[in-house]
């Protein structure tokens, strides 16, 4: 492994936080690009739960240093948690743990601006954590970011303007009576002394490592589909999921980027609203739901459940330019008799098997599917790709060839050595 982004292929929760973790064994650095505390990553370590939402879930490595670059929207108090969370591990942050100065800070009026948004009719599905408003400041050009923490008078100065400003609005149109600067002031300043000793310019020091040759592992947070440009807009997050968002989000030239790895689940999931042509009934969707335990990391908001699409996962590994694929949760299918894969969607009597960027097609389409037989086998214990029923070589060959690219990891569960590493 060189320098190499790891992202999610479909609507996110793929189980990246495991691949992400398996790979930065050999990673010098893991780098988180975009997104916010509203993304997270699981990864189990015998039979303890770790769940991130701003560090990078290499953190768990001795040897990797973990960064968080400038495409990342920063919510101190939740980043000063997962400090003291693995501090209560044993794991100490300072000197492995670095902020970029150059990311957007998340304040009170984000997350309230978001919550009242999505209370309105037509809402997206948004966790309320602040994202998307946060980064409508970084692009309307008021956004403070994470150095200005670091200067009162600066951070006075941007507050004030940001706080005066929101507060009328919040009257205007949601009959909000506002925030008060003073304590939003003086929290602030008190995060920016407790994260001072993790904040430095993450562009010179990632850059610096590649030029020492050393080993950049991107971590990529939701999925393609959720891109604001690539996905299912307006259903999306507020930033580029997609690999083209590790440059942008830490300031490496794409001609560093030596390889691109894509995560797609078995079947398909998807959190909050949105279209969702291979969804589940409900029967089958509470029966994989419960198995598969797909509930949101962030959240714990019940994720939707379907079928595997070739349609958009052959799009993700397009717009991703995916040179390898890891295909997780392959065991929740196990006791499924028949299994489904879509191969295109008909819409007023047209065939797609491209992914239509229009959103009325994918919200009304009906999916052309091919029918698999099932393996009806436990694959929890498999080691190796021969040890896997005949039937689950048989999909995993399939998705290969329907997606375009190779297949290079299988995972059959949610700890560690639950990995088939493909040999051909």
């Amino acid at each position: 492994m060189s320098n190499t982004v790891i992202v999610g292929a479909q609507w996110g929760d793929e189980g990246k936080g495991k691949i992400i973790d398996i790979l930065s064994k050999d990673a010098d650095y893991v780098v988180r690009y975009q997104g916010g505390n509203n993304a997270g990553h699981t990864v189990v370590i015998v039979s303890e739960e770790f769940i991130f939402h701003l560090i990078p879930s290499g953190v768990l490595h001795k040897k990797a240093i973990c960064v968080i670059g400038n495409g990342v929207v920063v919510d101190p108090k939740a980043l000063l948690s997962e400090i003291a969370m693995l501090r209560s591990k044993g794991i100490e942050a300072s000197g492995k743990v670095f902020v970029s100065e150059q990311a957007h800070v998340i304040f009170p009026y984000h997350q309230t601006m978001d919550s009242l948004r999505e209370s309105k009719k037509g809402k997206i599905g948004t966790t309320k954590r602040g994202i998307g408003p946060c980064y409508a400041d970084k692009v309307s050009r008021c956004g403070i970011r994470v150095q200005d923490l670091l200067d009162p008078k600066a951070l006075k100065e941007k507050l004030q303007s940001n706080i005066e400003e929101k507060n009328k609005s919040l009257a205007a149109i949601y009959k909000f009576e506002g925030f008060s600067f003073d304590g939003i002031y003086k929290e602030y300043l008190e995060y920016g002394r407790e994260i001072k000793k993790y904040v430095t310019n993450t562009t010179f020091l990632i850059n610096n490592a590649i030029a020492k040759k050393k080993r950049v592992l991107f971590e990529g947070a939701q999925g393609t589909l959720l891109d604001i440009d690539h996905g299912t807009y307006p259903y999306v997050t507020s930033s580029n999921a997609t690999a083209g968002g590790a440059c942008t989000g830490t300031g490496v030239g794409p001609s560093r980027i030596d390889k691109v790895i894509g995560v797609v689940k078995a079947y398909t999931t998807r959190v909050g609203e949105g279209p969702f042509p291979t969804e589940f009934e409900a029967p089958l969707m509470e029966k994989i739901r419960k198995k598969g335990k797909e509930y949101g990391a962030t959240t714990g908001r019940p994720r939707r459940c379907g079928w595997f699409d070739a349609v958009l996962g052959r799009y993700s590994v397009m717009v991703n330019g995916i040179d390898e694929l890891v295909v997780t949760k392959l065991d929740v299918l196990d006791d499924l008799d028949k299994i489904k894969i879509a191969v295109g969607y008909k819409f007023n009597g047209k065939l797609y098997k491209d992914f239509p960027t229009n959103s009325t097609v994918v919200e009304g389409c009906e999916p052309v599917y091919e029918t698999h037989d099932g393996w009806l086998e436990d694959t929890t214990r498999v080691k190796k790709l021969s040890g896997l029923p005949l039937n689950a070589r048989k999909y995993i060959n399939r998705l290969e060839k329907l997606l375009g690219a190779h297949v290079s990891m299988v995972s059959t569960g949610s700890k560690r050595d639950q990995l088939i590493k493909r040999i051909d």
